[in-house]
C-alpha cells in the first residue's frame, strides 16, 4: 500500500522494510523528545546531538525516528515541528529494531523497524499541503494503546506505594496547568519543569510532572476542566517530600489530547455535569445511605454475577442497587490516616483541593460563607466466594456506621487501636448494600459505591448462597 500525491509517492509505514530504495513516508507527529547532546567518542572534547520522534499513518501503525550530528542541524531540525505536525520524510534509513533495548527509553511500537535520519541523505518537511492532512490529523486524538488499560486516579491511589516505579497509563482529565520554572542543574545545563494536575471520578487532584520543553509545550495547550488526556506509559513515583503519588512523562511517554474513544467520553461527560452547579451536590448525596430507601433493595447477587451482568450490557448497564453477602477483603486505614480522610466542601461536598483547601466548583461563591469538614473516603475490596470486587467506594456517614466511629473520634485512635478496628471488619461474612454503575474511567469497569455494610446473620446469608428465599429477600438469577 502507498499513500500518492501529486508529486510524489509514500510508502505506508507498516510497507517499510531495510530493502527499499529511497523510500518517502508520510504522517503525523505523535511524540517528540528534546534535544540532548553527548560526547563524541570519535572526536574528544566535541559533542554530537540527537532527538527522536513518533510518527503515525494509520490507526494501528506508527514508528519511532532518530536523527544525530551537528548541534546546528540538529536542533534546527528539531525546531522546524511539534507534535501535531505532519511531516513528510524523504529517503529515511529503515533499520531493524531491537525490541527490548529500543523500548527501554523509547515508546512501544507495533513496527519490527525504526527510522534514522541523515543530514546528508534525508529531509524532513512539514506538510500542511497534503490532502492527507485532515485523515492524518485525525490520528492524534486515538490512543497508541488500548483504551480500557488504564489506571484510574483512585486505583493508583489506592495501591500507593506497591506501584512506585511502575509504568502505567492514565486516562485523566485535566484541573490546572502550572506556569513552566526553569533552572540549571549541576552540570550547568539549562531544566525545566511544569506540573499538571488531573482529576477524574475518582480523585480531585493528582499531580503529573513534565520535565521537557515537548512535554511542557503540549501542556501549556490544555483547557483545564474541559480537556482529557491518555498518556501512556507513565512513570508513577511515591513522593516522600508531599506523601503522595505522582506520575511523571518520561521519553517512552506518548500523550494523547481529547482521545476519542468511548471511555474518555464517559469522562467528558463528568466534566459536563462536574461544572453545573448542584450537580455535584446531588452525586454525593445519592451516596448517603439517608438518600437511599434500604428496604426497597431486595435482589440478592454474587461479584461473578454482577460482572457477568457487566459484561452482557454492552456498555449500557443502568445502576443496579442490590445485596452482597461477602466480606471485605482489603482496608488499609491502620497506614495513614491521610489516605482515608478527606476534606469536603460544605456547599457541594465534593472533594476539594488537598493544597489549598478549596473548593474548584464553588469559585463563584464568596469565600467568606465556604468551609469544609472532614470526611471517610475509602476504597476498600470486596469478597465472596466467586470473586473480588476491587476499589469499592465507602465513604462519609456509611464509613462512620461502618467502622462504628465518627472521623473526629478515629483521629484520637491509638496505632495498635486502628489496626484492631481494621481487624474487627476483615474477613467477616457482611451484608453489603451496593449501588454499581459501569464506569470505563475506573479501572475495574464497574463504580461500586457501598451503601450500608453491617455483620450478616449467619442463616440468612448461608440460605441466600443456597439460593432459598427467606422473608421478603429472594435470589437474583441472570439470564
Amino acid at each position: 500500500m502507498a499513500y500518492s500525491s501529486s508529486t510524489r509517492d509514500f510508502v505506508a509505514l507498516s510497507d517499510l522494510h531495510p530493502n527499499l530504495a529511497r523510500p518517502n513516508v508520510i504522517g503525523v507527529v505523535i511524540g517528540k523528545t528534546d534535544v540532548r547532546g553527548f560526547p563524541d567518542r570519535k572526536n574528544i572534547g566535541s559533542e554530537r546531538y540527537t532527538f527522536s520522534f513518533t510518527i503515525r499513518d494509520s490507526p494501528t501503525y506508527f514508528i519511532n525516528v532518530s536523527s544525530w550530528g551537528r548541534e546546528e542541524y540538529i536542533r534546527s531540525l528539531s525546531e522546524s515541528f511539534r507534535v501535531g505536525d505532519c511531516v513528510t520524510i524523504e529517503n529515511p534509513l529503515v533499520q531493524s529494531k531491537e525490541a527490548e533495548r529500543e523500548e527501554k527509553f523509547n515508546p512501544v511500537t507495533p513496527s519490527c523497524y525504526k527510522l534514522l535520519l541523515s543530514e546528508n541523505h534525508s529531509v524532513v518537511k512539514t506538510s500542511s499541503c497534503y490532502e492527507m492532512d485532515t485523515k492524518l490529523l485525525s490520528l492524534l486524538h486515538l490512543p497508541v494503546k488500548d483504551p480500557q488499560d488504564y489506571y484510574s486516579l483512585g486505583d493508583i491511589i489506592a495501591n500507593g506505594q506497591s506501584l512506585d516505579g511502575r509504568i502505567l497509563n492514565v486516562l485523566a482529565a485535566v484541573m490546572s496547568v502550572g506556569e513552566p520554572k526553569y533552572f540549571m542543574t549541576s552540570d550547568k545545563r539549562k531544566g525545566q519543569r511544569c506540573e499538571v494536575k488531573l482529576y477524574d471520578e475518582t480523585e480531585m487532584s493528582f499531580p503529573i510532572v513534565c520535565w521537557d520543553n515537548e512535554s511542557i509545550q503540549l501542556a501549556q495547550s490544555w483547557i483545564p476542566r474541559e480537556t482529557v488526556i491518555f498518556a501512556s506509559d507513565v512513570r508513577i513515583n511515591f513522593d516522600k517530600f508531599r506523601n503522595c503519588m505522582t506520575a511523571t512523562v518520561i521519553s517512552k511517554t506518548i500523550i494523547t489530547t481529547n482521545p476519542e474513544t468511548a471511555e474518555a467520553n464517559v469522562l467528558f461527560s463528568f466534566i459536563k455535569e462536574s461544572a453545573q452547579p448542584g450537580a455535584l451536590h446531588g452525586k454525593m448525596e445519592e451516596q448517603s445511605k439517608e438518600s437511599i430507601n434500604l428496604e426497597t433493595i431486595v435482589d440478592v447477587y454474587t461479584v461473578e454475577q454482577l460482572k457477568e451482568k457487566a459484561l452482557q450490557s454492552d456498555g449500557k448497564l443502568e445502576p443496579v442497587y442490590g445485596i452482597l453477602y461477602g466480606y471485605i477483603s482489603t482496608l488499609d486505614i491502620d497506614d495513614n490516616a491521610s489516605k482515608v480522610i478527606r476534606n469536603r466542601c460544605s456547599i457541594c461536598r465534593f472533594l476539594v483541593n488537598e493544597m489549598s483547601n478549596t473548593c474548584t466548583f464553588c469559585s463563584d461563591i464568596s469565600s467568606d460563607s465556604k468551609s469544609t469538614f472532614a470526611s471517610f473516603d475509602i476504597l476498600v475490596n470486596l469478597t465472596d466466594h466467586t470473586g473480588t470486587l476491587y476499589s469499592c467506594y465507602l465513604s462519609d456517614c456509611v464509613a462512620e456506621e461502618t467502622l462504628g466511629c465518627t472521623v473526629h473520634e478515629f483521629l484520637t485512635l491509638t496505632e495498635d487501636k486502628t489496626t484492631a478496628l481494621k481487624w474487627q471488619l476483615l474477613l467477616e461474612r457482611s451484608k453489603i448494600y451496593f449501588k454499581v454503575t459501569l464506569s470505563p474511567s475506573w479501572r475495574t469497569g464497574l463504580k461500586v459505591n457501598v451503601l450500608s455494610c453491617k455483620l450478616a446473620d449467619p442463616i440468612e446469608a448461608s440460605q441466600s448462597l443456597l439460593g432459598k428465599e427467606t422473608g421478603n429477600k429472594r435470589l437474583h438469577y441472570m439470564a
